[in-house]
């Protein structure tokens, strides 16, 4: 058995009692060795966070933890309903610090409402101050029909298209003046990262819970709606919690359903993967490496074509690479290799 991963995440972890946080890996230990190499992560809320959770964390091996911040401006929390101080958060590291968590991320968002660019900059000066290994800093997606909570906001407080370009620019480059290097698409990490050694080495990964430099084929995911990756697909678990606990106590699987991954899916997979993680993809080595056949990719040039032309990517033969031009519109070179991407249906979100 390799290395055992464990993210503690999707929803607020920390809402949990220390209690229950013990019960729980006292079930996983049954099932799964964890040893010293064990890493152990978990996204928390920092205003509902508190010190004796992280203490019961620390005692289970938390070594990784994820603090959601968005933004500290308090037009910009006022309007998306998430008020949180500085104080709140560097309460919440120190306690991280002090139980010797040994790396700390900052979830942060552009293209908030009344969000500017300088108040997002400004934001990220005061965060930085706590030195956290790495940031993540995501464009939000106000998708209402989706989840209707974002119902209660103004969209004509939403920046424009350019406005989030800029945001996302400056945020990029205040991270670069702090000695942050970029990883992929919206990740920035401390050169001693070990997302920025793998970034560095080419070791660097990625999955459908974001960045990382773990090789495992599986990913087991646990509770309701979790999201289970095994090399023959993807598996999801009910979403509604009623179900899942009924499907649990009475000793089935709460699986609700699966997608199967042809050759085609992974072939295509390998190379988002790569653009994402490397901003270029050699798909001629990737189709060498899987045994492809020979899968038409013609439609997907066709689309970089278009992009080549407004200097975002360079297409050589079946070498992709996007340009420094080009990177901040990387979804859209990896767009092209999405088979299940339907133009005429829109975007998923109002995001860019």
């Amino acid at each position: 058995m390799g290395t055992v991963l464990a993210d503690l995440g999707g929803g607020t972890p920390n809402m949990t009692s220390p209690e229950d946080l013990q019960q729980l890996f006292e079930a996983l230990q049954q099932a799964f060795r964890f040893d010293a190499s064990a890493r152990i992560s978990a996204e928390m809320d920092p205003a509902s966070l508190t010190e004796a959770w992280v203490q019961a964390a620390a005692r289970e091996g938390l070594n990784r933890a994820s603090l959601g911040v968005q933004d500290l401006n308090s037009e910009v929390q006022a309007a998306v309903n998430r008020v949180e101080t500085f104080d709140v958060l560097q309460r919440a590291v120190g306690w991280l610090r002090d139980a010797d968590v040994e790396s700390i991320n900052f979830d942060l968002m552009y293209g908030l409402p009344k969000q500017t660019t300088e108040s997002i900059q400004t934001t990220l000066e005061t965060v930085l101050t706590l030195r956290p290994d790495r940031i993540a800093l995501f464009g939000y997606a106000h998708v209402p029909w989706m989840k209707p909570h974002q119902r209660l906001i103004n969209e004509a407080h939403l920046p424009a298209a350019a406005a989030r370009l800029e945001q996302s620019e400056a945020a990029a480059e205040t991270l670069a003046s702090h000695g942050y290097v970029p990883i992929g698409m919206d990740h920035f990490a401390l050169p001693e990262d070990s997302l920025a050694r793998a970034a560095a080495t080419g070791g660097l990964r990625r999955n459908f819970q974001g960045y990382t430099d773990d090789t495992a084929a599986s990913l087991i995911g646990f509770g309701a709606s979790a999201i289970s990756r095994l090399p023959g697909g993807y598996i999801q678990n009910l979403s509604g919690e009623v179900a899942w606990r009924a499907a649990v106590r009475a000793g089935r699987l709460a699986t609700a359903r699966g997608v199967p991954v042809t050759p085609e899916d992974r072939l295509r997979g390998a190379i988002i993967e790569q653009l994402m993680c490397a901003f270029e993809a050699d798909v001629g080595a990737i189709r060498a490496r899987l045994g492809d056949p020979g899968t038409d990719l013609s439609a997907a040039f066709e689309t970089l074509a278009g992009l080549q032309a407004d200097g975002l990517v360079v297409v050589k033969g079946e070498h992709v690479a996007l340009t420094p031009k080009g990177q901040p519109f990387l979804r859209a070179a990896c767009l092209a290799f999405d088979a299940y991407f339907d133009p005429a249906a829109g975007r998923h979100s109002k995001a860019v």
